[in-house]
């Protein structure tokens, strides 16, 4: 029988310091954590269900109400946050501290695979063996998000929002990532594919006791830019059926509104265009929910949460 031996099996003599190198990063990102406030995964399961658009526009929330916030785009192969929040061409600082994060829209700072890249067309390729290539692509990803977390000098902040992936195997390696997660928002649309999908995202959360989990039912109705109101969108009863088999509860309903991807799709979070309406009001709303519920009354610094960067913080 073939027998895989762990990390902890290996002998930290060997001259590639594997051992001490997975380590090493993993203190460093504890490190680096030790000074953020709540680590919120949003995720799904399921593309498609504008996951990425909620992120951005609820980070600009949070931001515009005067947290210190930070975004990981974590779709390595499709990441879109940088676009989403303005920052597509920006620069990455670097100093001894590590990797200052790009700053995007309503001062959100923001780490993307596409920052590293030339080119925004460009796809991303790894080095891995000629042969065989897809048995590495995992491990080698996996590598990837642990340095865009551990490698980033985030300074204080009042929280970190991590954008996950489709594809329940992206979630359970987040939390392997990052064990001490505080919370995480699963998005879901109304119909019943999505429902199917999320359900066993739901159901992997659960096994592994993340602390604070929340349920976010995007295009939930379409409303029409004209006359204001809600019309039925997608047949299916998804947010009520997740909420009553899993016990979780449903923290907001997004209206679909073709303004919003517009305006995001463009580099401004629609909550930071509009300023109030139905959609600008439901992430207040959201917004509200995710401060009494994940953010402590002081942040890290034990100073009140506040956009403004502490001394020698760099953005």
């Amino acid at each position: 029988m073939t027998r895989f031996r762990t990390y902890r099996e290996v002998d930290p003599s060997t001259e590639s310091r594997l051992l001490e190198q997975v380590q090493e990063q993993g203190e460093r990102l504890r490190q680096r954590l030790a000074r953020v406030g709540p680590v919120v995964a949003v995720a799904s399961g399921k593309g498609g269900v504008g996951k990425s658009a909620i992120t951005a526009n609820l980070a600009a929330m949070l931001s515009a109400e005067g947290l210190r916030v930070g975004v990981v785009d974590a779709d390595l192969n499709g990441p879109s946050l940088v676009r989403m929040l303005g920052a597509v061409g920006a620069r990455l600082g670097d100093d001894s501290a590590g990797v200052i994060p790009a700053t995007g829209a309503g001062g959100v700072r923001v780490i993307s695979m596409e920052l590293l890249q030339d080119g925004e067309d460009t796809p991303l390729q790894w080095r891995e063996p000629g042969t065989h290539s897809y048995l590495w692509q995992s491990s080698i990803e996996a590598s990837a998000l642990r340095e865009l977390l551990a490698d980033v000098a985030w300074g204080e902040l009042d929280t970190l929002l991590v954008d996950v992936p489709p594809g329940t195997d992206k979630i359970r390696r987040l939390l392997q990532l990052v064990p001490g997660l505080s919370g995480m928002l699963i998005v879901t649309t109304p119909g019943e594919l999505s429902r199917s999908v999320v359900a066993r995202s739901l159901g992997l959360v659960r096994d592994v006791g993340v602390p604070v989990v929340g349920l976010i039912c995007n295009m939930a109705g379409y409303l029409c830019p004209e006359c204001g109101k809600r019309h039925a969108l997608f047949p299916g009863r998804a947010p009520e059926a997740l909420t009553e088999r899993f016990e979780v509860p449903l923290w907001a309903e997004i209206p679909f509104d073709p303004r919003m991807g517009a305006s995001t799709d463009h580099g401004l979070p629609w909550v930071l265009e509009e300023g109030s309406g139905a959609i600008a009001d439901t992430f207040r709303e959201l917004s509200g929910r995710f401060r009494d519920t994940l953010l402590p009354v002081e942040s890290p610094s034990g100073k009140p949460p506040s956009a403004d960067p502490a001394p020698g913080d760099r953005a």
